[in-house]
């Protein structure tokens, strides 16, 4: 079965935000998404909505009908809030600090289970599928199965970072960790820095691999391709395994 794609679309929303009004449309962006072939739509309100605003996750809810996928630090109590009143199909639980440009880290799973295994227990008795950003770190792994986590989502940067050096090692870790995760039974999704030079190598080698979500890449290679062909392009990508 082939990996889905969910599109971030946080930096259409930069883009918008950076004019005002309402140009680029997110919510008409995020239904061509859809139409053009993406698997699902994930987005990361910050608590600053410097891109993603919390009204925005609201409009969007009843327009999707693919997988929604919220991302965000759950320590943010009106990010709680939100995804509880929501209720997307998954949310991705991301150790950001206030302000962050962008995710730079997974959680450290040891140190934060009993918090992680309370706060992934009121998201899954609500119904919510959960995911939590973890580093490609076998202890970490462990860690994230203790939560009662469903999925973990693999955080890519440093993969994506060595890909153009050597793929071989860069993929190494990911391999061993994402071969641990399907030992224990926990879902495997990734994401940062994946794009169309490096996501196809990522994806065969990655055993298991269900979802990937990218968002500053692939709006990137849309303003040269466009993003219904940019969408084709990601999709190809995954199926060609």
């Amino acid at each position: 079965m082939a990996t889905k794609l969910s599109v971030n679309i946080n930096k259409i929303a930069t883009l918008r935000n950076a004019r005002g009004g309402n140009v680029p449309d997110l919510l008409k962006f995020a239904k061509d998404c859809e139409r053009y072939g993406a698997q699902g739509i994930t987005v990361h309100p910050r608590p600053d909505e410097r891109h993603v605003r919390y009204q925005d996750v609201m409009d969007l809810k009843p327009l999707l009908t693919t997988e929604f996928n919220i991302e965000g630090n759950p320590k943010e109590q009106k990010f709680v809030d939100l995804v509880m009143k929501i209720k997307p199909a998954q949310v991705t639980l991301v150790p950001d600090a206030l302000g962050q440009i962008t995710s730079n880290h997974g959680w450290d799973t040891v140190t934060h289970l009993d918090y992680l295994k309370d706060i992934i227990s009121r998201f899954k008795d609500a119904g919510i599928r959960t995911s939590i950003f973890v580093d490609a770190d076998v202890k970490m792994i462990e860690g994230a199965k203790e939560t009662g986590t469903d999925r973990i989502e693999l955080y890519t940067e440093s993969y994506a970072k060595e890909y153009s050096e050597n793929k071989d090692k860069a993929i190494q870790p990911f391999i061993i960790a994402a071969n641990r995760a399907n030992e224990l039974n926990l879902g495997i999704n990734a994401g940062h820095d994946l794009s169309l030079e490096n996501l196809n190598y990522f994806a065969k080698h990655i055993n298991g691999l269900l979802e990937v979500s990218i968002g500053h890449a692939l709006i990137s290679d849309a303003i040269y391709f466009g993003i219904e062909n940019t969408i084709q392009l990601y999709l190809r990508q995954l199926k060609m395994n």
